[in-house]
């Protein structure tokens, strides 16, 4: 599947930033499933300097640098990707999950590289809670990925998508409790769950399809950033996408921005600014099947 993005992301000041620096995570990276065919980045006003480069994970990111007054800053970010994400392994192929947290822990040459995704982050810690929520999928003997299967449709079928009633200093437990939020929440609670029960586990950040496959329900997340979960199967398999706000696996829906431990290590934008106030943000994404492209949307009010 071949898809167009189109990531704006525009603030609004109350009053002049004089000075500003920021770094931009909203270009999506080659990766094995995934090609990025073409992609530009504008950002207006035009930044003083800007510095393109990767990130500690890998993530392709952006330096900007601004040293005039200004009102607004936009960043619109524009690609063509190509997906074609393997399926799943059969899950009797996956080893039992009791062999991996084994195998994780222990480290070495085979796990090495997925260490960092079993420890806490700033946001996103392991939590006894969360572990608790997962103890029903990982049963003795069970697969790792009969396991997580399990554990990404009962997050789906047992929280409630709802914005608003969450914000992304909302601890893990008071997710937990509502049953409800985004999917940053449901992406934090999962890895959170995964870290307890000792599975290496990471923040995926991108997008899922804007418009739904014919017959089908609009995909829920859409028109924003998405997040979802990435877990390790093992050095045989590698990582695996699963989607908790939808109830699915990686395959043709998503494209990938990064991945870090959480999401602070992913966030589109963050920088430090020195004045403004009262200050708007607005946020506008498409994913749309290339040949379904026609004139670019217009700009979010």
């Amino acid at each position: 599947m071949i898809y167009r993005v189109r990531h704006l992301t525009r603030y609004a000041y109350g009053s002049p930033v004089d000075l500003a620096a920021h770094i931009v995570h909203v270009t999506p990276r080659d990766l094995p499933g995934q090609v990025v065919r073409w992609t530009r980045l504008d950002v207006t006003p035009p930044p003083v300097r800007r510095v393109d480069g990767a990130d500690y994970f890998g993530n392709l990111i952006a330096w900007l640098y601004h040293e005039a007054p200004h009102r607004s800053f936009d960043v619109l970010a524009e690609s063509e990707v190509e997906v074609a994400f393997p399926p799943p392994p059969p899950e009797e192929t996956t080893l039992k999950w009791e062999d991996l947290v084994a195998l994780a822990r222990a480290g070495g040459a085979p796990a090495w590289q997925v260490a960092e995704f079993l420890f806490d982050s700033p946001m996103c810690a392991a939590n006894a809670a969360a572990g608790d929520y997962a103890a029903l999928s990982f049963t003795p003997g069970r697969s790792i990925l009969a396991a997580l299967l399990d554990l990404n449709t009962r997050i789906y079928t047992d929280f409630r998508f709802r914005a608003g009633v969450t914000t992304l200093s909302t601890p893990v437990e008071q997710v937990l409790a509502r049953r409800e939020g985004v999917c940053q929440d449901f992406t934090h609670l999962m890895i959170s769950a995964l870290r307890w029960v000792g599975i290496p586990a990471r923040y995926m950040s991108g997008y899922i399809r804007t418009r739904p496959p014919p017959g089908q329900a609009r995909r829920l997340g859409s028109d924003q950033s998405h997040a979802w979960v990435g877990a390790w199967l093992g050095p045989a398999h590698g990582w695996i996408g699963l989607d908790p706000t939808n109830g699915i696996v990686m395959r043709d829906e998503h494209v990938v921005l990064g991945w870090g431990r959480d999401y602070a290590d992913i966030s589109p934008v963050h920088g430090l600014i020195l004045g403004g106030g009262n200050d708007e943000l607005t946020v506008g994404v498409d994913l749309v099947p290339a040949e379904e492209w026609e004139d670019p949307p217009p700009d979010p009010a």
